[in-house]
């Protein structure tokens, strides 16, 4: 078939009204930046007004927190007492962190705060202006101790902070002349007296545990369960018989059972290596000893905490035959024919990643490598559903001055140039480290913390 025979091809008709915009010109690079700002500089701006939506939002998110503060102090009971507001002590935060030497990979973190720039004589706060007037006195003396490290470790963290409550509901009554709907005491009793309080020992002394954050979760909860018909005085025992309960089960109980769980698995005449100090693991040491046990425990230490000396002194009192080492004798120390390993735990990640005291994923990996059984023991109430791969997105860091000696060369290590200090409190132990995980609900592989979680979920 030729060209010339082949079948035309039938035009397409347009259809009718359809109009084509003509083709628009091309625009060199800097006619399309022009036209770029032309219009950014025409979305930012509302009619009217005269100014920027961002601007516009926070007028008003700062008009509603304004009139929530003025319906909140309505309500609150008055206890005078001079706290900074969050707003400045966010504000004297950030410019500590801008005048602090850092190291940049820990630029993100909370800066360590010397106590002394938040307390005076004792634990009286320093003066700010326009201090609310809702916090305990309790709180403040608290939130001293948390500053200057006299109560350390998870749970007597934890046990303090549910101890303070305790004293404010005792304190705690609801001012006359205010709505007396249960409802309304509920959420002035969140919001006026547990969340300032939190939020100030978290913002103003130390960053929250996770065992803190899990209990104050948990309390957040208890109130809002509440009944609505309850009168005050029967919601006020009801929430302290609660955290009581939480503090003897999911602490005191869950110490008891995980010693007991962990003795099955210690024989005699074994050599026995932990390191720092853990209640429930000198505990379980103990109740050890206690059942006629013959045995030997290295305690490796490390500064500048050197928190094991407590181990050593209560095990050392009891009659424990000891020996105390540095971190950097592990080495050493893992050939004296060690059987098992204990350590430990500030939390649980939810993928079984331990997160514990500076040091403990070193003495994780040298065991691990020296083929000893790894066994952490760590209360359930510590487990986080949170999943973290290594020990820098989520730190804390301490006081840099407590790196140096007496008669240490870097003394005036503020005035050397190029010169910083890194205090990191905590370190991640991946999973692969851990033989076993001893909780109050039973000894599990890292891979079960997630079924953990779960159960306890569905349980609560």
């Amino acid at each position: 078939m030729t060209e010339e025979n082949l079948p035309l091809k039938k035009e397409k008709k347009k259809p009718e009204g359809l109009v084509i915009p003509p083709k628009k010109p091309k625009l060199s690079k800097a006619e399309r930046r022009a036209l770029q700002e032309e219009q950014r500089a025409a979305k930012s701006t509302v009619p009217g007004e005269g100014g920027s939506r961002k601007e516009v939002k926070s007028i008003a998110i700062f008009e509603e927190r304004k009139t929530q503060d003025r319906l909140a102090h309505a309500v609150s009971p008055a206890i005078p007492l001079s706290h900074p507001p969050l707003s400045s002590i966010k504000s004297t935060i950030t410019k500590e962190k801008e005048n602090l030497k850092t190291v940049s990979l820990f630029s993100h973190l909370i800066p360590y705060r010397d106590p002394s720039s938040v307390f005076i004589n004792g634990a009286t706060l320093k003066v700010f202006p326009s201090p609310p007037d809702y916090l305990h006195p309790a709180v403040i003396a608290l939130g001293h101790r948390y500053a200057h490290g006299q109560i350390r470790g998870g749970n007597a963290r934890c046990k303090a902070m549910l101890n303070c409550f305790a004293s404010i509901l005792h304190d705690y009554e609801p001012t006359s002349g205010t709505s007396s709907a249960v409802s309304d005491l509920r959420t002035i009793l969140d919001h006026n007296v547990l969340k300032p309080s939190f939020q100030y020992w978290t913002e103003t002394c130390r960053p929250h545990s996770v065992s803190m954050g899990n209990a104050f979760t948990f309390l957040k909860t208890a109130v809002a369960s509440l009944d609505r018909e309850m009168a005050w005085e029967e919601m006020r025992s009801t929430l302290l018989e609660t955290m009581e309960a939480y503090a003897k089960e999911r602490i005191d109980f869950a110490d008891q059972a995980i010693a007991d769980l962990a003795l099955s698995k210690l024989n005699d005449k074994e050599v026995v290596l932990v390191y720092g100090h853990s209640d429930v693991i000198q505990l379980l040491l103990l109740k050890h000893f206690w059942a006629n046990r013959n045995f030997r425990v290295i305690i490796v230490d490390n500064r500048p905490l050197l928190e094991g000396r407590r181990t050593l002194k209560a095990l050392r009192e009891a009659g424990v035959d000891c020996t105390y080492v540095l971190l950097n004798a592990l080495t050493y120390v893992l050939q004296e024919n060690v059987s098992k390993v204990l350590l430990g735990a500030s939390a649980l990640m939810s993928d079984g990643s331990v997160l514990g005291r500076v040091g403990t994923a070193c003495v994780a990996l040298a065991a691990h490598k020296h083929n000893i059984p790894v066994l952490v023991c760590c209360e359930t109430y510590k487990i986080s559903n949170r999943v973290q791969l290594e020990s820098i997105t989520h730190n804390e860091l301490g006081n840099p001055e407590a790196l140096l000696n007496e008669d240490d060369v870097l003394q005036n290590w503020k005035e050397i140039d190029g010169l910083k200090l890194l205090n990191v409190l905590y370190d991640l132990t991946p999973a692969a480290f851990v033989s076993g995980i001893v909780t109050e609900l039973g000894i599990v592989p890292p891979t079960s913390v997630a079924v953990l979680l779960r159960e306890m979920d569905q349980g609560s």
